[in-house]
């Protein structure tokens, strides 16, 4: 094989690289802006009543938002959500309440979940005692999914926790 040969074949493998790693859209570190397409008032079904779910705009360190569950005209729990940007990206801290405002974890501690990855309009967090993955995703414009992910057989199986359609 001659050297121009060579250099086309290296050329032609330099390039099928480049190009597979520049599809490869995913990030290892994230802002805040990587989940700010939740932003906005959202409504679906949960457990047999609605769950209706609304996400401020990101504002400095962080992105707010909580949702409310419901049966048959009744709360059945709050849960309020809290982005806060870190060094290594988001975190996400979750507190949940029961009717009258009562908080289900104790005062001082709220789940924490840390960031993993993120790509267009989707991003993956991990509880902090590693048993449980988050996604959030947005599959369309009026239609944002979190899915829970569990350890089954040694890989991550997710299943569509909320599906939410956007409230016009």
């Amino acid at each position: 094989m001659n050297l121009s040969t060579r250099f086309r074949s290296f050329i032609f493998l330099l390039s099928f690289l480049l190009t597979g790693l520049a599809g490869y859209s995913q990030s290892k570190t994230a802002t805040l802006q990587d989940v700010a397409f939740m932003q906005g008032h959202w409504l679906g079904t949960f457990n047999g009543g609605p769950i209706e779910a609304f996400w401020a705009a990101p504002a400095g360190d962080n992105l707010t938002g909580f949702m409310r569950m419901m049966k048959e005209e009744k709360v059945t729990m709050y849960e309020m959500l809290v982005f806060e940007q870190t060094v290594d990206g988001p975190i996400v801290l979750v507190k949940h309440f029961k009717p009258g405002l009562i908080a289900v974890e104790e005062k001082e501690i709220s789940d924490r979940y840390k960031f993993i990855e993120a790509k267009k309009g989707q991003a993956l967090f991990e509880k902090q005692d590693g048993s449980v993955r988050i996604i959030y995703e947005k599959r369309s414009e009026n239609q944002l999914v979190i899915q829970r992910g569990n350890q089954k057989d040694g890989k991550w199986v997710f299943a569509d926790l909320f599906v939410f359609n956007r409230v016009k």
